[in-house]
């Protein structure tokens, strides 16, 4: 590429790379919103959800349009190919995410418009910290190319999935022992289990960051495959399965 066209490349890459942070800011004030108004029952809070998730699906059409462009005009290589294709990715992750929360804002609203008041107490808010520092740590680890920090974030699903298991029994419980609770106990599910989700999107979007670091696909091989791989460990070697004896020569 010429001077130009590789001047040009550099400025498109970090206009994308701008924009998907940028996205990530926004999806992580959504679900810091939708929990906010979970627990304080102001109304404005679900607007505002509501009004950053037309800024997010919005930015995912640009930023996909753009990285459908550079692809073509420039057919970059290496890291900079990895980048792309990683951002392709997060963009799901992260649209998905930001319904999510819209998710938990729409919950929000129907618990405390809601004549019934027989909510069951459950803890969520830090089950709700934990996920916002994965979308946090995420777009770091994007960002500085950081793929230990992303390693991090692959671990941090570990522990929300715990929390999403430990809020699922504390519901079920309480709507055996209490009928009146079941409706909102629903609700209060749902709301986990969409805080469970935005911690997997955000484990996706680590393994991408891993991937666009190191070339390497992490996915479906576990966590301590993907710290070993950071940390530039090499694979444990297993050891050979001895000859089977029935095995006539």
């Amino acid at each position: 590429m010429s001077e130009h066209t590789n001047k040009q490349f550099d400025a498109d890459l970090q206009r994308i790379r701008t924009e998907l942070l940028q996205m990530g800011g926004l999806v992580e004030v959504m679900i810091q919103d939708a929990i906010e108004a979970l627990s304080s029952g102001d109304m404005s809070l679900v607007e505002r959800v509501r009004e950053r998730e037309k800024d997010v699906n919005r930015l995912e059409v640009d930023i996909d349009e753009r990285v459908t462009q550079i692809l073509a005009r420039h057919q970059p290589a290496a890291i900079d190919l990895r980048t792309l294709l990683a951002v392709t990715k997060m963009l799901t992750d992260m649209e998905r995410s930001g319904d999510e929360a819209d998710k938990i804002a729409t919950m929000a609203r129907r618990l405390h418009e809601d004549d019934r008041r027989f909510i069951p107490v459950i803890e969520l808010r830090h089950m709700a910290n934990n996920v916002m520092t994965m979308m946090r740590q995420v777009m770091d680890a994007f960002a500085r190319h950081d793929s230990i920090l992303a390693a991090a974030v692959v671990r941090s699903d570990k522990e929300v999935d715990k929390e999403w298991k430990s809020a699922l029994r504390n519901l079920i419980t309480y709507m055996i022992e209490d009928p009146r609770t079941i409706s909102r106990s629903i609700d209060l599910l749902f709301v986990a289990r969409s805080m469970e989700r935005i911690g997997d999107h955000c484990k996706n979007m680590a393994e991408r960051v891993i991937y666009m670091v190191h070339g390497a696909d992490v996915r479906h091989q576990g966590v301590k495959m993907a710290e070993r791989l950071v940390r530039g460990e090499p694979e444990p070697i297993l050891p050979e399965s001895p000859p089977d004896s029935s095995v006539q020569k």
